[in-house]
């Protein structure tokens, strides 16, 4: 959004600038937590291990939050609703590299059916047929059926426009709209989509593809299909570096918990795995490092400017909206998959370094409530609740 935003008012450069301003204190912090990291040893002081229990209950609470507040945006009606619910559980029942990606594309596709009513009329000419079955039976036995009620509303309602399809003024002055043609946006669109059709191909049919490859075509497919940002591409990341086994969890864990203090995107997180992953690998930290900077990040920022083009001509289409609405609400129900999938490897202790449920001691459960309630209900940042939940696992290993 910041991208976005500088790009309109301030042009390519100031977009950029903007973008490196945001982005990059926070990448070398990261940066710099995976050489430390990488260098520490596999077991580690109980009082560390009651920090980082304390850090990932209060990560816990603080992605709980995110995913409750972003619900209440991306819940618009009964349907996007249930595409939040059936997303999130779905995600909690398997995974693969390919899941999420069918999961938010099976919710645009919902949306876009409802919102077109395809299954309205079959339904109702089915029960029509089934009406006058009934009604043909009872006059058969001497009965008289039910009046036929007329359908007037039924078409009132068919015509009806819902909410994604209404037309929204546009806000932008005209003095800072930018002059992307859609055969611009179109190319650019179609460029991006042909390296990433080549990239992926490459991954797939490749006997054995070197490490830092896999790890860039990896985060190069989470950045093009995250939507929403933030919490979004904290169960992408898990499943694609951890279950790669790049990366272990414990470390996994250690680096989500500090990049909720961080400046910055949540996606510097993947600038922290990519160096990990490098090191494990036998390669420069340094390089997979900035492979994991432009693989999360490039995607979006080019297809910012293909949007630019052809939004113009799609942003009033009503299958646009209504796509982009169950994407949404899908990318939503993913986040509260990852709030399942980090509390159940929260807990850390030198007996079961790979973590384990933090359900498992009451302790935890009440950082993560508090995580939860002060940035809910007082305002407490983030920040500040992961520094109060690092607090809170000292106190609890002073005392047991």
């Amino acid at each position: 959004m910041l991208y976005c935003v500088n790009l309109i008012h301030d042009g390519l450069l100031g977009a950029v600038l903007g973008f490196i301003t945001w982005s990059l204190p926070g990448a070398l912090g990261m940066f710099g937590l995976s050489i430390g990291i990488s260098n520490i040893d596999d077991s580690l002081p109980r009082a560390v291990y009651a920090v980082l229990s304390g850090l990932n209950a209060a990560t816990v609470g603080i992605i709980a939050l995110a995913a409750v507040e972003l619900s209440d945006k991306a819940v618009t009606d009964h349907l996007t609703r249930i595409l939040v619910f059936l997303t999130a559980t779905a995600g909690l029942l398997y995974n693969a590299l390919w899941y999420f990606p069918v999961l938010m594309f099976g919710a645009g596709c919902s949306t876009v059916i409802y919102d077109y009513r395809w299954l309205h009329r079959p339904m109702k000419a089915i029960l029509k047929l089934m009406k006058r079955m009934t009604t043909f039976n009872l006059s058969e036995m001497g009965g008289s059926g039910p009046p036929l009620q007329s359908n007037n509303s039924s078409e009132a309602l068919d015509d009806h426009n819902r909410y994604s399809a209404r037309e929204e003024p546009r806000t932008i002055p005209h003095g800072r709209r930018l002059n992307f043609s859609w055969r611009s946006g179109a190319a650019i669109i179609a460029t991006f989509s042909l390296t990433f059709v080549i990239v992926m191909v490459l991954r797939g049919t490749l006997p054995q593809p070197p490490l830092l490859f896999k790890l860039f075509a990896n985060l190069y497919l989470a950045g093009t299909i995250i939507f929403g940002g933030g919490p979004v591409v904290i169960p992408l990341l898990r499943e694609y570096i951890v279950a790669e086994g790049w990366v272990n969890p414990r470390d996994f864990l250690i680096g989500l918990a500090v990049i909720q203090a961080f400046p910055g995107p949540n996606f510097n997180f993947a600038i922290f795995l990519g160096s990990l992953t490098a090191i494990h690998g036998g390669y420069p930290a340094i390089t997979g490092a900035i492979l994991a900077f432009c693989g999360i990040f490039a995607p979006g920022i080019i297809l910012v400017h293909g949007t630019m083009g052809v939004w113009g001509a799609l942003r009033n289409r009503r299958w646009v909206k209504s796509a982009v609405r169950g994407i949404n609400a899908g990318a939503v129900g993913l986040i509260y998959t990852a709030v399942y999938r980090v509390w159940q490897i929260g807990y850390l202790d030198e007996g079961f370094q790979s973590g384990k449920s933090l359900g498992d001691d009451p302790w935890w459960v009440v950082v993560t409530a508090t995580s939860y309630v002060g940035g809910r209900y007082f305002g407490i940042a983030a920040p500040l609740a992961i520094l109060l939940g690092a607090v809170l696992g000292l106190i609890n290993y002073a005392a047991v």
